[in-house]
């Protein structure tokens, strides 16, 4: 009964209500998409580093060859030979090395050569098909897949460096002999390919010509880089939808792994023991002309990058809700003015002064609930729309209906807090009303 009559309390003054309740649901809003962004991303990030202890690349940004090797999410920092890597590669120290070739993309999702190693790395199983065994042969990431529809056995065309609109490589046709599972992780949005693929794609090999090798970073399209003659200006359309059929590929001419004078774009390091994590970055600056970075230490300073955002954003969704408690407080205050003689009748009629008291209380939590269920769907609807975009320029996404129960649950107790503060003063004076002075007054 009770409840019920503070329900149409609060629609007393219904602009008044409206105004408090956008307040509270934008700072909760905001700070249910932090919650969930924070979390998430951190989780992605760790995520695909699992097991990588150092990344080994061409000299420049450590953050950008993190971002690059890792996460896929920025152009390399330049290219590596492999024969100098390999030398590297084969050291005692070393648990595992995993190299890396960047070179196109089929409709803006990277073709990334590497080795099985890479998938077993992140767990991705193949759910559909086999492993690549010939060049040209792909296994596709899960969400690939799903969106662009693509099947086992079917072909198409890559364009060259990372951009969509990109010249179209027409001279081979990649083949899709396997799906993944889906992981959760960087591998989902990748086209996995052998590295002589990437070799063969970007060289002129007729005849085993050897001597040529790839200077520039394919990515980049820097001058050096040895080009087909075809030149097209559109992506092949891929034959799930009836538009390009299986173009056969002779293996008797494929390159191998072994091939001399060849580049690559990085290595994943795995160490036996910390010794190695500690010395190489020094040594290998010191004796060649790549570098070693360290994907931990590159994540935490972009965590700190990140967290000045985050925690302005966070000072700002709190003083959102701040204003929105001094809006209820004042909301209620002016009407318990105009509603004096309301609650003396209700005294009259036997409600005893602490029924006035929790009336009032009732009204303001009902304010803060309604305003806290509508901010957590409207944060969840943000996240979604991020998630869109993040997916389109980062091929990364994020789960909006994920729950944080001890974080959110914090902030729910907090949006609560605020409603008892709001409502205190109102309350006591309606506990310490006057009927008989509010009586001979109206």
């Amino acid at each position: 009964m009770i409840a019920k009559l503070a329900w149409r309390n609060i629609w007393f003054k219904p602009l008044n209500t409206i105004l408090s309740v956008i307040l509270l649901m934008s700072s909760v809003a905001i700070i249910t998409v932090l919650i969930l962004l924070e979390k998430q991303f951190e989780e992605k990030f760790n995520s695909n580093i699992d097991g990588v202890d150092l990344v080994m690349g061409a000299q420049g940004s450590p953050l950008q060859l993190i971002l690059s090797s890792v996460y896929q999410v920025d152009a390399p920092t330049g290219n590596i030979s492999y024969d100098s890597a390999k030398v590297w590669m084969k050291s005692p120290f070393l648990e595992k090395a995993i190299p890396l070739a960047f070179g196109d993309n089929y409709r803006g999702y990277k073709i990334l050569g590497t080795t099985p190693d890479y998938l077993e790395k992140y767990g991705a199983k193949i759910s559909e098909g086999k492993l690549f065994e010939h060049n040209f042969e792909v296994v596709v990431g899960n969400d690939i897949a799903k969106k662009l529809s693509i099947r086992v056995g079917d072909t198409f065309f890559g364009s060259h460096g990372d951009a969509a609109e990109g010249e179209v490589h027409e001279n081979e046709a990649y083949t899709v002999v396997g799906i993944t599972e889906k992981t959760g992780k960087v591998v989902d949005n990748l086209i996995i390919c052998n590295i002589p693929s990437v070799w063969q794609m970007h060289g002129s090999h007729e005849g085993h010509n050897h001597e040529e090798e790839v200077s520039q970073n394919p990515a980049h399209g820097e001058e050096g880089h040895i080009h087909d003659d075809h030149e097209h200006d559109h992506v092949a359309e891929n034959p799930a939808h009836g538009e390009q059929g299986h173009i056969q590929h002779d293996h008797e001419n494929d390159l191998t792994i072994d091939e001399p004078n060849m580049e690559i774009t990085a290595v994943l390091l795995k160490f036996r023991n910390k010794m190695g994590i500690v010395t190489w970055p020094r040594i290998i600056a010191q004796n060649t002309k790549m570098q070693v970075a360290s994907p931990a230490i590159e994540v935490n300073r972009l965590f700190k990058l990140f967290g000045i955002g985050i925690d302005a954003l966070q000072y700002l969704a709190y003083g959102i809700m701040l204003i929105s408690g001094i809006s209820i407080f004042i909301a209620l205050f002016n009407t318990l003015k105009e509603r004096k003689f309301e609650f003396a009748l209700l005294r009259v009629s036997g409600a005893g002064r602490f029924k006035l008291l929790l009336l009032v209380m009732i009204e303001s939590l009902l304010l803060c609930v309604v305003g806290f269920l509508f901010g957590t769907i409207l944060g969840r609807i943000a996240l979604m729309l991020l998630s869109n975009s993040a997916e389109d320029d980062f091929k990364m996404s994020f789960n909006p209906y994920e729950f944080i129960w001890d974080k959110e649950g914090i902030l729910f107790l907090l949006t609560i807090f605020v409603g008892i503060i709001a409502a205190l003063i109102p309350a006591i004076k309606a506990y310490n009303l006057n009927i008989s002075k509010t009586l001979a007054n109206g």
